[in-house]
């Protein structure tokens, strides 16, 4: 499947693996992956642990700007070096692992979560917790700094086909497009 169409696909169901940029494989979805948790569930690092385990070095990227739900995590010679997840919807940051990054201080992002105390803290406390919290954008520069931004693979440059799928135990929700 070309670049386009896995990405069409995976937007509504499904992974797409592909190699869109030199040195540098890509599995993406929307509803699959990870697959059945998020980032701030307690298997979300042991999952990043066995993928990278079979993989190598990773990074994992998620955003959904209508949710307000945003994650990036990476994995280095097997250690998980950096992971935060910011869960907009309710309110959270459930996960928060490693030393911030040059490019999360540099945007500001990535450096708090819900510290001892929050539950007194009042409307000043809360507005300053979320003018520091990440949106897409911030995701999209932190990929961009670690590797590259995925909005900057244009369709018509990728010239070698992917692998359309399911991770192990999921099932459709939809019939699968066409080959």
């Amino acid at each position: 499947m070309d670049w386009a169409g896995g990405t069409k696909a995976a937007y509504r169901q499904g992974v797409f693996v592909a190699r869109p940029v030199a040195d540098w494989t890509v599995a993406h979805g929307r509803i699959h992956l990870p697959p059945g948790i998020e980032a701030g569930d307690p298997g979300f690092t042991a999952w990043l642990g066995a993928l990278s385990t079979a993989l190598g070095d990773l990074q994992f990227f998620a955003t959904d700007r209508i949710g307000e739900y945003h994650a990036w995590a990476k994995v280095e010679s097997g250690e998980l070096t950096r992971a935060y997840c910011f869960n907009g919807t309710r309110g959270d940051v459930p996960l928060h692992l490693g030393e911030l990054t040059d490019i999360e201080r540099e945007l500001g992002v990535g450096l708090r979560w819900l510290e001892e105390g929050w539950q007194e803290w009042q409307e000043p406390e809360w507005d300053a917790w979320h003018a520091v919290m990440p949106d897409e954008a911030d995701v999209m520069r932190i990929a961009e700094r670690w590797s590259f931004c995925p909005l900057d693979v244009r369709d018509e440059s990728v010239d070698s086909a992917g692998i359309y799928g399911l991770p192990p135990g999921a099932d459709w929700r939809e019939p699968p497009p066409a080959a």
